[in-house]
């Protein structure tokens, strides 16, 4: 069929103004719908997204294609009429990193792992050295168990610093503070000062390890399989434990060096991990720190999280919490029993089965082993049959086999049962830190972990302080008492915590 048989069917009109060829316009809205109280989305969003606490379900302009852009969404009547439903915090999905995701978070684990190292070697020492100490300084018991107080009272001072610290000057820049602490105290005891100077020495040491301790707590909790992260972070300290008395005693017996120069080991630690540390967390607020928000709702949350003030109203709020003081009491008694068994376990051998010092002191190492091979093999399990159910086998059996090297007079069999000591209290230090992530929301995790370390931590001061004025007066063997004593502690406290409730989308 030809053109001119189409044109029949066509009229063609030209413009009544030669030149003039403009395109309509689009008609007027018979009824605006614009509502100034009503929140609108534009057509395209072009949020960031970035890792955060919360994810409320879909995003509000619609789907998300798997490319990651957004479709709009058509709002009709009766939502554009309805008030804007508030959203609660508690009711999302948590969005969690993972070991890999992203990838610098290799990195950051690793760099939490070794910071825990550190501070093992430097709190499993003064059990194999404090034999040297009284001799090398001529005091007692009692007067020598003031480093755990000192040790205490820096752990206590940091409580109320470290939140707001984080907050001032981000997460890389307070493990630098943290590790510059610790550095500071570790240069002062390698010169071997009168034994005040040491005391005071043991402040910078535990002030330095509740912000690196509470920081890396909330970092691993907050991981994928965060039972398992946890347990490979404090299984380095169990590391650290054991072969910090090896070294000790190797350098302090057959080496004939001055006690103090072990030290050198950990100082050179801290120095290594001010780099390390600051490296590795130095964009980790732009990482995670953020909710899935849109760009005002991240604006207002940086603007009322930024105060210092409010860092310290959380951690008022913190000081009321049912979880925190429980968990603050049940790390406690676990620290208190753990050091004093670490510190003391060597004067009871020495002193009540006439133990060679240069031979029992590799006991301890033994007790970290357990406690090491118990936090990378049995924290996994732990999580696969239930934290809150398994802590409680890990502590009966703790206790009967603290019986044993109470009252079993043979020191290999009393070194055998003390390893084993340690394997069953190794798990549960992250199996507990992994149960308080879940009780205490997100945003307060940072103030009430920091509370827990270092009130629960001062009972690795208390507990051994104690221990060596009531050995001074009575004997070495109150440390068994004491140890199942803090057991019963830990048993009641863990009850006493509420049920963990399960989130749903």
């Amino acid at each position: 069929m030809s053109s001119h048989a189409f044109g029949a069917f066509i009229s063609m009109e030209g413009s009544t103004a030669a030149g003039s060829h403009e395109l309509p316009e689009a008609p007027q809205k018979a009824v605006p719908r614009t509502y100034h109280s009503v929140p609108h989305t534009p057509d395209i969003e072009l949020d960031n997204i970035q890792w955060g606490t919360k994810l409320n379900g879909q995003t509000k302009s619609g789907t998300a294609t798997p490319s990651g852009t957004q479709t709009p969404r058509v709002t009709n009547d009766l939502e554009m009429s309805r008030q804007v439903t508030p959203v609660v915090e508690d009711e999302g999905v948590d969005a969690l990193q993972s070991f890999s995701n992203p990838p610098i978070n290799r990195f950051r684990m690793l760099t939490v792992c070794l910071l825990n190292f550190t501070n093992g070697l430097s709190d499993s020492a003064p059990g194999a050295l404090i034999p040297y100490i009284e001799k090398y300084y001529n005091i007692g018991y009692a007067i020598v168990a003031l480093i755990f107080v000192t040790n205490a009272i820096g752990f206590i001072s940091a409580a109320f610093i470290v939140d707001a610290l984080r907050a001032k000057v981000g997460r890389a820049r307070s493990l630098m503070t943290a590790q510059t602490f610790m550095l500071l105290g570790y240069i002062a005891i390698v010169c071997t000062p009168p034994f005040p100077v040491v005391i005071v020495s043991f402040f910078f040491l535990g002030f330095g390890m509740a912000i690196n301790l509470a920081l890396g707590n909330t970092f691993a909790a907050n991981l994928q399989n965060g039972t398992t992260m946890l347990g490979a972070m404090h299984g380095s300290y169990g590391l650290g434990g054991t072969i910090g008395p090896l070294i000790a005693t190797a350098m302090a017996s057959s080496g004939g060096l001055i006690w103090s120069r072990y030290y050198l080991l950990p100082l050179c630690m801290s120095a290594i991990m001010i780099v390390q540390a600051g490296w590795s967390f130095w964009n980790y607020e732009i990482d995670s720190d953020h909710s899935l928000l849109t760009t005002i709702e991240r604006t207002a949350s940086q603007a009322q999280n930024g105060g210092i003030s409010n860092q310290f109203a959380d951690m008022a709020k913190a000081f009321r919490s049912k979880t925190v003081i429980l968990g603050a009491l049940f790390i406690f008694a676990y620290q208190g029993a753990e050091v004093s068994i670490s510190g003391w376990v060597i004067s009871f051998l020495i002193a009540t089965r006439n133990g060679d010092p240069s031979r029992v002191g590799y006991v301890t190492a033994g007790f970290w082993a357990g406690v090491t091979l118990g936090r990378f093999v049995l924290s996994h399990p732990a999580h696969k049959i239930g934290e809150k159910l398994f802590v409680y086998g890990m502590i009966i059996g703790a206790g009967v086999f603290e019986l044993l090297v109470w009252f079993v007079p043979n020191i290999i069999g009393d070194a055998v049962a003390l390893s084993i000591v340690g394997l069953l209290l190794g798990p549960i230090y992250p199996c507990a830190t992994h149960v308080f992530s879940r009780l205490i929301s997100r945003k307060d995790q940072v103030s009430s972990m920091s509370i827990i370390s270092a009130f629960g931590s001062s009972g690795g001061a208390v507990a051994p302080f104690t221990t060596g004025i009531l050995a001074q007066a009575a004997g070495t063997f109150v440390l068994h008492p004491i140890a199942i004593g803090l057991f019963c502690v830990m048993t009641a406290s863990w009850f006493s915590l509420p049920s963990i409730r399960k989130r749903t989308e």
